[in-house]
């Protein structure tokens, strides 16, 4: 797969951008790859570029001085992380840990803001990201609190197969039950138990390699 291709499946904000616009993201992004468990971004660092998830599934996840760790969220392909933090020209908040092999891209911070200056198009889709964002993590901490872990599962879910987050996302989602209790913050055993009474309850699909999601809705209320 080419770069124009790569960013066609993974970056759809970029059809809205001109052939000039559009040029420049193909010019100035560059595409890495990391093995599972590695440092994708690091907690603290200048925050230089706007990151994209290709293929694998990123962590966000925040560490502190206790030694007890937070996960606010996964990335998986079609989804961009990052922008706060250039945005607001502040120091990176959190670690993006690759919880699979991956591939992201990465688009510099001068193009990000060259964007914005030069294509209502994508302030338009990054005004739409970040409200999204935003009820996506309102949303955490209210089930944080007060759902049980089976309904935590099922929100988690449903926010990795959000269509405007990340419309790179298919029925199916290539996640094992190890990695989702990672992000669910329970033991994997416990994510089975989870896992096993959502698909009981005809939202979504147990298959190898992975999770299909039979009704995206279901699990976005489940518990409610």
């Amino acid at each position: 797969m080419n770069l124009s291709e790569t960013l066609r499946l993974f970056a759809r904000w970029t059809v809205t951008l001109t052939p000039e616009q559009l040029a420049r993201v193909e010019r100035d992004v560059a595409v890495q790859h990391f093995t599972e468990g590695a440092l994708v971004a690091r907690k603290g660092e200048n925050v230089d570029h706007w990151i994209g998830v290709c293929a694998g599934l990123v962590k966000l996840t925040s560490t502190g001085p206790d030694g007890r760790a937070t996960t606010f969220t996964g990335v998986p392909p079609g989804g961009w992380f990052g922008e706060g933090s250039l945005l607001k020209e502040e120091p990176r908040r959190y670690d993006g840990i690759a919880l699979s092999d991956c591939t992201v891209a990465k688009l510099p911070r001068a193009t990000f803001l060259w964007l914005l200056d030069s294509s209502i198009a994508f302030n338009r889709h990054l005004l739409i990201q970040l409200n999204e964002r935003l009820a996506q993590f309102i949303g955490l901490v209210e089930y944080e609190r007060l759902l049980d872990p089976d309904a935590k599962m099922a929100r988690c879910i449903a926010n990795l197969f959000n269509p405007t987050l990340y419309p790179g996302v298919g029925p199916k989602l290539e996640i094992s039950q190890a990695e989702l209790a990672q992000l669910v913050g329970v033991s994997r055993q416990r994510a089975n138990q989870s896992l096993q009474a959502l698909e009981k309850a005809g939202l979504l699909a147990v298959e190898y390699g992975g999770v299909r999601v039979l009704d995206l809705a279901g699990l976005g209320t489940y518990g409610a």
